[in-house]
C-alpha cells in the first residue's frame, strides 16, 4: 500500500474541500440566475437557498465525516427535482402510487433524510407486532395505522426506521396525504415518491371559500378509491386523524399528539370493516419534530420556513383495537364512537410518552415499561 506523506494528504484533503465549495458556490449561483432569467419564482428560490443552508449545517452537525459530500449530492438531487417540477408541475391523481422510474424519489427521499436522522439515538417501540402484522398482510388482512403526525419527513422516518426489519411495510404503506405536500414546490419531490391518498384537510377546506365545494368533491373521490384498496386486500393505510401535524403547547414548548377528530376515526372504521376483507386497526405513536418542525402555527400560505436538525426518533405500535370490543361497553353506536377514538388516542399518547423518555429524557432503552419494549434492530 503507497504511503503518502502528512503534507500530501492535507493538499489532497484541501483540494477536495475546494472543489466541493466550488460546485456548491456553482449551484447556488445558479438559482439566481435561474430567477433572474424569470424561470424559477423568487419565493422558491428563496426557499431553496434556505433549504440548502438548514439542510448543510444539520449534516455538519452529525459528525458524518463523509458531510460535505453527502450535502452536496443530495442538496443537488433536491434542487434538479424542484427546478423539474416548477418546469413541468406533476399533477397528484386521488390516489398516487409512488414514482420508482425512470427517477427513483422514493430512494431519493429516504437519502435525503437518512443523514439527520441520529439512529443511536433513535428507538422503535414493539417490534414483534411489525412482525404479526406482516404475517396478517401476507394472508390478504387490510392494516390501519391510526397515528400522529409531526413534520413533512414522516413517512420516510416510518420507512427508515423499519427498512431494517419490515422493508416490505417501510416501502407499501399508503399514506392519507393533506394538499399542501402536494402543492408546496419544496416539498412535492418528497411527496412523489410514497404512495398517496390525498384529501384536503379539514382545516383548511375554507381558506377559500370558492374551493370549498371543489375540496369536498375531490375528497369524496379519495374516499372512493380508498374503497377499493380495503376490497383488494393486503394494504397498509396511514391517517393522522388530527388534521394536521402536531405543535408544541405555546405556554410550555412541551411536544404532545394533537387531539384525534372522531368522524374522521370512525371513516376509517367504516371502510375497512365494509371492505369484505378482514382489517386492523393499530395505533401508531411518532416522534421526530425535531428534524423538521412545523410552524408554530397553522398557516394558510404555502412556503413555510424549514428549520432542519439532527436528532434521534422514534416510532412505536401497539396491538390492534378492537371497535366491537369496545362497542360492546358502550349504550350508543355515538358514545361507541368516542370511546373507540378515546382508547387509540390513549395508547398513541403512551406510547409517545415512552419514546419521549427514550429521546428527549435520555433513558435509552431503559424507558420500555409492559406496554411497550423499545429496540434498536439497525445496531
Amino acid at each position: 500500500m503507497t504511503s503518502y506523506p502528512q503534507s500530501r494528504q492535507v493538499y489532497t484533503s484541501a483540494i477536495h474541500v475546494y472543489l466541493i465549495g466550488s460546485v456548491i458556490a456553482e449551484l447556488l449561483l445558479g438559482i439566481r440566475k435561474e430567477t433572474e432569467a424569470g424561470r424559477l419564482p423568487s419565493n422558491v428560490a428563496a426557499g431553496m437557498e434556505e433549504l440548502y443552508q438548514s439542510y448543510r449545517n444539520a449534516v455538519l452537525r452529525s459528525g458524518n465525516p463523509r458531510a460535505d459530500e453527502i450535502v452536496l449530492s443530495n442538496m443537488t438531487a433536491a434542487l434538479d427535482r424542484v427546478f423539474f417540477d416548477v418546469e413541468e408541475p406533476f399533477i397528484f391523481s386521488p390516489h398516487h402510487k409512488a414514482v420508482r422510474e425512470p427517477f427513483d424519489y422514493y430512494l431519493f427521499g429516504q437519502n435525503y433524510i437518512r443523514p439527520l436522522v441520529d439512529f443511536r439515538k433513535s428507538y422503535i417501540g414493539n417490534i414483534s407486532v411489525f412482525y404479526d402484522m406482516e404475517e396478517k398482510l401476507k394472508q390478504g388482512h387490510n392494516v390501519v395505522f391510526i397515528s400522529n403526525h409531526q413534520t413533512e419527513a414522516d413517512p420516510a422516518i416510518i420507512a427508515l426506521l423499519l427498512e431494517t426489519t419490515n422493508p416490505h411495510i417501510a416501502e407499501h404503506v399508503t399514506y392519507v396525504a393533506g394538499d399542501r405536500v402536494l402543492t408546496d414546490p419544496l416539498c412535492k419531490p418528497f411527496s412523489i415518491g410514497r404512495n398517496l391518498l390525498c384529501v384536503y384537510s379539514k382545516k383548511h377546506m375554507f381558506d377559500d371559500p370558492e374551493l370549498a365545494e371543489m375540496k369536498k368533491k375531490a375528497n369524496t373521490r379519495s374516499l372512493k378509491e380508498m374503497a377499493l384498496l380495503f376490497r383488494a386486500g393486503s394494504q397498509i393505510i396511514w391517517i393522522a386523524p388530527s388534521g394536521g401535524r402536531d405543535r408544541p403547547n405555546p405556554s410550555t414548548g412541551e411536544w404532545y399528539p394533537a387531539p384525534f377528530d372522531v368522524s374522521s376515526v370512525d371513516n376509517m372504521r367504516r371502510l375497512a370493516d365494509h371492505s369484505g376483507v378482514p382489517g386492523h386497526i393499530y395505533p401508531l405513536a411518532l416522534i421526530c419534530h425535531d428534524i423538521m418542525p412545523p410552524p408554530p402555527q397553522v398557516e394558510k400560505e404555502i412556503g413555510e420556513r424549514r428549520v432542519i436538525s439532527f436528532h434521534g426518533t422514534g416510532l412505536s405500535v401497539a396491538p390492534e383495537i378492537s371497535f366491537n370490543e369496545i362497542a360492546a361497553g358502550c349504550e350508543n353506536s355515538e358514545e361507541a364512537k368516542v370511546a373507540f377514538s378515546q382508547a387509540l388516542y390513549n395508547s398513541v399518547a403512551e406510547q409517545y410518552n415512552v419514546l419521549k423518555s427514550a429521546i428527549h429524557g435520555k433513558q435509552g432503552l431503559d424507558a420500555s415499561n409492559s406496554a411497550v419494549s423499545l429496540s434498536q434492530p439497525w445496531l
